[in-house]
């Protein structure tokens, strides 16, 4: 057995060898095809030859061991604690569920997000949330979310009604989003925080002081007021341990002069967590976060990468101040914190193809049609109808639910097409962020 492999990596030795020689005389225009013919026989024949010995289990090698750890296919959760905070705001502890087979969590970096399946009704969805927990909260087993109640709100209003210590839930790895890359950015970050979006720069703040991050973050974190503040002192208390920390709160609602004044009677109906925090260390500014506030507190001499996280109006009029300041757009970040909604605000949107339509998606073999509306994005559609898609960051950038379109006109916003340029003329589309103009043919891969 082992001269006949030995003999037959011989020929094919032989084989390969004449190609190569042809190819330095230049002489493959009178190179016999049997030549390469040959090649495919004679490997054919030792793999017949091999043995009918079992293959080795591949998971136990240590790079595919690696690789599961890091990113495993599904995480399964279970509730640790629940954190109540001011104006709706819950915060809740996970560890891993070791009866149903998850016995340590992936690793998070500061800025990642992990992505929930949740069953509500006759619909299976997927939301994702930023981890407020640092990396060392990762690698000592848990992890942390901090959500919101929002009027109308779909996910988040069902988690702070139904979730409670002890629920299980399943969640993805977690996921980048606005992870820090030295390559990529600049040594300095100006953090751009809208309501929960806060969430991605406290879990960077904590990995600064930690050690496990090196950039100066200055954080522009924007509410109406005092009192819609989450991590108040915790904030505080990490700008206090780092001088790579600024913290300025940029309030909607104030109109006065003296801010810092003015706001100072809001501290005494914010919930427990703004305890031993003097109002007077605050750095506040009024209005919205404009190019002035950005130019005011980013460095002067030095360039500078900002950082999004909330919701998606805050996007285009901090993206609109940065123009202005003629930030290079690799230096121009978004988080994965808002799905993009109401398309018809946007300036390309046909406003006269607003209606309902029919959306047909074949799926696993079989095919159904269900209506989609113009202002709802076809993943939206298709969730409603019990329809479960693979997806994550709910805003095309993971590429998770690509999808074939097969036919039918479509809106997809020039600010939110991720797509490859492949997929552009192959008629490959995100659901996620992709809203019908016309009836609509899917098939989902």
């Amino acid at each position: 057995m082992k001269d006949k492999i030995r003999k037959a990596e011989q020929s094919i030795k032989k084989a390969e060898q004449n190609i190569k020689t042809a190819v330095k005389k230049n002489i493959l225009k009178v190179l016999k095809p049997q030549a390469f013919l040959q090649i495919s026989k004679i490997r054919q024949k030792i793999i017949k030859l091999a043995s009918d010995a079992k293959l080795p289990d591949l998971s136990l090698y240590s790079p595919n061991k690696m690789a599961k750890a890091l990113h495993p296919k599904k995480q399964y959760l279970i509730i640790s604690k629940v954190i109540d905070h001011q104006n709706g705001y819950k915060s809740y502890v996970f560890i891993p569920d070791l009866e149903a087979g998850t016995t340590k969590l992936a690793f998070a970096s500061a800025g990642q997000y992990i992505s929930f399946t949740l069953a509500i009704g006759d619909s299976v969805v997927s939301r994702p949330y930023s981890l407020s927990s640092s990396p060392k909260d990762s690698l000592e087993g848990q992890y942390m979310v901090t959500i919101k109640r929002l009027e109308g709100g779909f996910c988040s209003n069902y988690m702070i009604e139904n979730w409670k210590e002890g629920t299980k839930v399943v969640a993805t790895a977690p996921q980048d989003c606005l992870v820090y890359d030295s390559l990529r950015d600049a040594k300095t970050v100006v953090g751009v925080a809208g309501g929960s979006g806060i969430t991605t720069f406290y879990s960077m703040a904590q990995a600064i002081v930690d050690g496990d991050e090196d950039f100066d973050l200055v954080l522009l974190y924007g509410t109406r007021n005092l009192k819609d503040v989450v991590f108040l002192k915790e904030l505080k208390a990490l700008e206090k341990k780092s001088s790579k920390i600024k913290v300025i709160n940029v309030f909607s609602d104030v109109d006065s002069d003296n801010a810092n004044e003015n706001n100072t009677a809001d501290l005494v109906s914010v919930d427990s967590n703004t305890e031993n925090v003097d109002p007077s260390e605050l750095v506040i500014e009024k209005g919205f976060i404009t190019a002035e506030i950005i130019k005011k507190y980013a460095p002067a001499d030095s360039e500078y990468s900002v950082f999004m996280c909330g919701p998606e109006v805050m996007y285009h009029a901090v993206d609109k101040e940065c123009e202005k300041l003629g930030i290079k757009k690799r230096f121009i970040r978004h988080g994965a914190n808002d799905e993009y909604k109401n398309p018809e605000h946007d300036d390309a949107y046909d406003k006269k193809k607003i209606g309902t339509y029919s959306l047909t998606v074949r799926i696993h073999g079989e095919e159904r049609t269900i209506p989609c509306a113009s202002d709802e994005s076809l993943l939206i559609a298709l969730e409603r109808a019990g329809i479960t898609v693979q997806t994550q960051c709910r805003r095309g950038t993971c590429g998770w639910c690509h999808s074939k379109l097969e036919s039918g006109e479509v809106f997809i916003s020039p600010s939110y097409d991720k797509r490859r340029q492949a997929d552009k003329e192959y008629g490959y589309v995100h659901p996620c962020c992709t809203f019908p103009m016309s009836d609509v043919k899917l098939y989902l891969e």
